[in-house]
């Protein structure tokens, strides 16, 4: 194989990796997402679902946004241990931005649940007499 056969495959398998890993966990959060919305929406599903679809549209953007931004950078392999090594790196890049991604969306979901519990919870309820203390 040429050097520039290495570099083709690795960018492939690159891709087809983080492009994978992209939708599964795009495809976690919205399935397991929409519980949380439901509640912060008060039970109004197509508030919920809408929400939770236009979160899933911006993931992908930002992820699949930097997926193809990062193939510019990074020293080109040019045999079986560089492959190796960018592929681990590039991966390992997109993990931790899909990490970072799935915690913003949790602290969004947590925010958002914690809000909606907020309005539902009616205020605390002042006493309305005074009980005499025995000395």
């Amino acid at each position: 194989m040429t050097p520039n056969d290495y570099t083709v495959w690795t960018y492939l398998a690159y891709v087809v990796l983080s492009v994978g890993l992209t939708i599964w966990v795009a495809r976690t959060l919205h399935r397991n997402g929409r519980v949380f919305l439901v509640e912060a929406f008060h039970g109004n599903e197509s508030m919920a679902d809408s929400v939770n679809h236009l979160l899933v549209v911006g993931f992908y953007l930002i992820n699949i946004g930097y997926v193809t931004l990062a193939l510019k950078y990074g020293t080109k392999p040019h045999d079986v241990q560089t492959a190796i090594e960018f592929l681990s790196t590039k991966v390992g890049l997109v993990l931790l931005v899909l990490g970072s991604m799935h915690f913003m969306n949790m602290r969004a979901f947590s925010r958002m649940r914690h809000r909606g519990l907020r309005e539902v919870a009616p205020p605390p309820v002042p006493p309305q007499e005074r009980v005499p203390v025995e000395a």
